[in-house]
């Protein structure tokens, strides 16, 4: 069996006070070594935390085996002004978000909100505004919400969030009058915002092309201004100069007298070819719309995003509809010429 140590002699009261002494700095040590231990515990934590990386998915919709959009092309210049930046705080924008989003956006293309005229070479392009309101109303009625090509590019590219809701675009092309006097009122109405794809020649306004100031009036309110060019030219017809001016000069033009970033092209009549592409690539768009049907994925070629052609007589539900059915469609093909 064993036994506790025999106690020693007794200390005498110098002895005693040097024991207390060394061990009171015995004590002093350890909770200075614990200290430290915490401290270090919480640095690494804190590191830890504040160091994710981007990646993954945000959002649903998957992958179609496709490098991502806009992955060998992101221009300086691609901004999203504080006006479309819903849904974002300071503090995410500051460290460039987190996990590129994954969710495809389907973009809807319009051109006069107005009834055709008689005799009118085109009847389908005329949606009249009733219709129009009764579509959004729809999409609205449907979770949908109103986005920017700016805010789909800086959530595909950086998890910038999207405003609640299911993401679509709601485009407008060549600059009709009656997209400010009729679709901006009842986007507004929704809180949403649109995208005006500008033809710079333009329609005068005794022919139903924008007044002076309306282009503004749609910046203010919180559109999106990309362009189609100066005059709607043919771009596969044209020559290395005549697509510099179409494309690179246009889009200085617009920067210069509206101070925005104008950083998509809309191919006019949706013609295109792998020189076209170079071109808008060029001139430091970020990326590009066609007049074929489906939806925006972020893992295809942003010079070649889809788009859905609304046209006159689409009910609500019609549009709704439209929507389900393109959404399977095959990405738009390496060039277009109408045939």
């Amino acid at each position: 069996m064993s036994r506790d140590p025999a106690p020693g002699p007794p200390l005498d009261a110098n002895a005693r006070r040097e024991q207390q002494r060394r061990e009171i700095r015995a004590r002093r040590r350890m909770a200075l070594a614990i200290t430290a231990a915490v401290i270090a515990i919480a640095v690494v934590a804190i590191v830890a935390g504040t160091g994710g990386g981007s990646g993954g998915s945000n959002g649903s919709g998957g992958s179609r085996g496709r490098s991502p959009a806009g992955a060998s092309h992101h221009p300086a210049g691609t901004a999203t002004p504080a006006a479309h930046g819903a849904g974002t705080t300071a503090a995410t924008t500051a460290r460039g978000a987190g996990r590129p989003g994954t969710t495809p956006v389907p973009i809807l293309m319009y051109h006069v909100i107005a009834p055709p005229p008689a005799g009118a070479p085109f009847p389908g392009l005329y949606v009249p505004p009733e219709e129009f309101s009764k579509q959004m109303h729809a999409l609205a009625g449907a979770g949908w919400h109103a986005v920017t090509m700016d805010q789909v590019a800086a959530y595909w590219r950086r998890g910038v969030p999207l405003p609640a809701g299911k993401p679509i675009v709601v485009s407008f092309d060549n600059g009709y009058q009656s997209q400010y006097t009729q679709a901006l009122p009842v986007l507004r109405g929704l809180g949403w915002v649109g995208v005006e794809n500008i033809q710079l020649s333009g329609l005068p306004p005794s022919q139903g092309g924008f007044g002076a100031g309306q282009v503004q009036g749609l910046i203010d309110a919180g559109w999106e201004l990309d362009t189609q060019g100066f005059s709607h030219a043919d771009l596969i017809t044209l020559d290395a100069a005549g697509l510099h001016h179409e494309i690179a000069e246009a889009r200085t033009v617009l920067q210069q007298r509206y101070h925005v970033p104008v950083n998509w092209f809309c191919y006019p009549s949706g013609h295109y070819d792998a020189t076209v592409i170079a071109a808008v690539r060029a001139a430091g768009y970020a990326g590009s719309t066609t007049v074929v049907p489906g939806w925006a994925h972020p893992d295809e070629d942003s010079y070649r995003l889809p788009r859905l052609r609304v046209l006159g007589g689409t009910s609500g539900p019609a549009l709704l509809s439209q929507l389900a059915a393109i959404r399977s469609n095959p990405p738009p093909p390496p060039s277009y010429t109408g045939a």
